[in-house]
């Protein structure tokens, strides 16, 4: 979940720029799906009067895998994203571009190169991985 200041300003650039399609939406809260896969997002607006996060959000950085990263940096950028780096090649073989969600996420849009092969995980896989990193409840 992604805490916003404004749901519909977030919706503009996740769905808008992102392309993340609305699957649920009410006042103050929107579930999203990945244009490609199952991966979902939440977005959920703070509580008047709850503390917030910085208009730097440290501590987290969004990563997204995409097909054609160089080409939707491109369409991004003439819509009016700004990028703190349009895609390059990084020495660990991925390439990288980094840009901020309107409340200051940080976002690094990635693409696999042949060196670094895809790092998108089947269903299967992030089921397996959910039954080893959930730790179970005390029951009651």
């Amino acid at each position: 979940m992604i805490y916003v200041a404004d749901v519909e300003r977030a919706l503009a650039f996740y769905h808008g720029h992102l392309g993340f399609r609305v699957i649920s939406k009410m006042e103050g809260y929107a579930r999203l799906k990945s244009p490609k896969g199952s991966t979902t997002i939440a977005l959920h607006q703070y509580a008047a009067g709850a503390k917030r996060a910085g208009r730097r959000a440290e501590g987290l950085r969004l990563y997204f895998e995409v097909d054609g990263l160089d080409a939707l940096c491109a369409r991004m950028k003439r819509k009016g994203v700004r990028f703190s780096r349009m895609p390059e090649d990084m020495p660990w073989g991925w390439r990288h571009a980094y840009l901020k969600d309107p409340d200051g996420h940080e976002i690094s849009a990635t693409a696999a190169s042949r060196s670094m092969p895809s790092l998108m995980f089947s269903s299967d896989a992030c089921e397996k991985l959910s039954r080893i990193c959930v730790e179970p409840r005390p029951s009651k």
